[in-house]
């Protein structure tokens, strides 16, 4: 692709496959210091080894499960430990689990791995990504977005657990969460943008049913054309400065009329920190 990252440091969660992988492999051949969250350490050892052999920067992983907000905060503090700065956060790890499931904080797993793991991490890493700025964020939501509809009621699915009606939620939530963040970072040279990356097979697929199974890995895209979008907006210089946008396939493109509600991601950001405040 030709993106020239040296002396770059970038942070992929859930990097250890699919999207996050290829978008790692990919910033990493651009010269950057890569670094990978994974859940599975073994797993997350083997991705790292896969990509830094085959040339390019620095390439380094994290474990954590991102279900916990305790591991997220030991996350941040570990990465800033080691790491001095913090050019690129792409926030791309996600959860469908077949069945309603609670996290050690009792939250539901997908509202906490696919919004708040989002916000929680973004907000402990802020002060670095201002520090190193120019800097970027991305975060991976989906077409699937247009399919929802953000009821503050139904957040944790307590009244009834559809897993793909509620991701398509959480997808929502991301490009609120986007919209609001790239307003309160004017000013400051960080960016925030989200994106569709198509329908690409990925393991997020393993919890659907049969027929659904077999569509993907049939029609979905693979998972490095999944990534395109997601490296340009980490790496582009033609996105410089571009903040507060949503892409598909490279291109800006307007989202869901309720995507625009600033008063609702206003609301979902406060209720955001409450809900990720220390206890």
């Amino acid at each position: 692709m030709g993106y020239d990252l040296k002396g770059k440091t970038c942070l992929i969660t859930g990097g250890c496959g699919g999207i996050g992988f290829e978008t790692a492999r990919e910033l990493s051949r651009a010269g950057a210091t890569t670094v990978l969250v994974c859940r599975d350490k073994a797993r997350g050892e083997a991705a790292r080894s896969a990509i830094a052999g085959a040339g390019g920067g620095r390439v380094e992983t994290l474990a954590c499960d991102l279900a916990s907000q305790k591991k997220i905060r030991a996350l941040a503090k570990e990465f800033k430990r080691r790491f001095g700065a913090l050019h690129v956060l792409v926030n791309n790890a996600a959860a469908v689990p077949a069945r309603r499931t609670l996290t050690e904080d009792g939250l539901e797993m997908q509202f906490a791995v696919n919004h708040l793991a989002y916000f929680l991490l973004t907000g402990l890493l802020l002060d670095v990504l201002k520090a190193s700025a120019p800097a970027r964020i991305v975060n991976v939501s989906s077409g699937l977005h247009r399919r929802a509809h953000l009821d503050f009621g139904g957040l944790q699915a307590e009244k009834g657990y559809k897993g793909m009606a509620h991701y398509s939620l959480t997808k929502l939530l991301n490009i609120h969460f986007t919209y609001e963040l790239a307003r309160r970072l004017e000013g400051t040279g960080v960016t925030a943008n989200t994106l569709s990356p198509g329908f690409t097979a990925s393991g997020l697929g393993r919890n659907f049913g049969p027929v659904s199974r077999f569509v993907m890995k049939r029609f979905g895209r693979t998972a490095d054309k999944g990534a395109d979008t997601v490296v340009y907006l980490a790496a582009s210089p033609e996105v410089e400065g571009v903040t507060g946008a949503y892409f598909n396939k490279r291109n800006a493109e307007r989202t869901s009329p309720e995507s625009y509600d600033a008063a609702a991601a206003a609301r979902l950001w406060a209720l955001s920190e409450d809900l990720t405040r220390p206890r």
